[in-house]
């Protein structure tokens, strides 16, 4: 029986997300992962008993380095409005803009229609970001810097609408292209109730006229 390595069940987990989300569920095989992670059919059978839980980890992939990337955006912050602001940039950027997390996703929402381990698992981490989200609003709420009255329900509006784009994106491709980045963020920023004021940016490349406004360039600017 093989031995495998502690590191390699991640690899596992990494390869099969790339897999699928540069080519669909359907289109990949344990063969073509196994290749991938540079292992053979077997190894990756030792680890791995079906093609759905390779799904269920690849997911498990997702979920981490979405969890990464906003302790890794809230860490230097302070500034509750600036904390929201970089966490919800970070998602459209990777969630929206990002054509292969955007394929992903979208290939998770279809089969948690018919696969209740799958639902489970995106439902719980869906949870989590929800709570994260509700977390920030509720912060800058008691700041004084949004007008929503319920932030748990303009967090789930929201959310909702960041769903939408990316299922509209599956035929219409440019309405989650690079350039509607700063766009789309305004336009989310707007439903959590971000008040209109001037705000200064950390670029020195970019000035935000206020929370609605549109920013040039494809990497976002940190506001105050």
């Amino acid at each position: 029986m093989p031995v495998l390595a502690p590191h390699m069940p991640r690899n596992f987990a990494r390869s099969a997300f790339e897999l699928f989300a540069e080519r669909g569920f359907a289109a990949v095989n344990l063969d073509q992962i196994a290749a991938r992670s540079g292992v053979t059919k077997g190894s990756l059978y030792h680890h791995y008993g079906s093609k759905k839980e390779l799904i269920l980890s690849a997911c498990q992939h997702y979920y981490r380095n979405w969890m990464q990337n906003t302790q890794a955006e809230l860490a230097p912050l302070t500034d509750p409005l600036e904390r929201l602001t970089a966490v919800l940039e970070s998602s459209v950027r990777t969630c929206v803009i990002d054509r292969r997390n955007r394929v992903f996703t979208t290939e998770i929402w279809a089969m948690a229609l018919y696969d209740n381990d799958v639902r489970a698992s995106w439902a719980q981490f869906y949870d989590s970001v929800r709570e994260t989200y509700v977390g920030l609003v509720e912060s800058a709420r008691s700041a004084g810097q949004l007008r929503t009255s319920n932030p748990r329900q303009a967090v789930d509006f929201m959310l909702s609408t960041m769903e939408g784009i990316k299922q509209r994106a599956s035929f219409e491709p440019e309405v989650a292209a690079p350039a509607e980045q700063q766009a789309i963020l305004a336009n989310l920023l707007s439903t959590l109730g971000v008040k209109e004021k001037r705000r200064s940016c950390r670029r020195t490349s970019s000035v935000v006229r206020s929370p609605l406004s549109v920013v040039g360039g494809h990497r976002s600017a940190r506001c105050n």
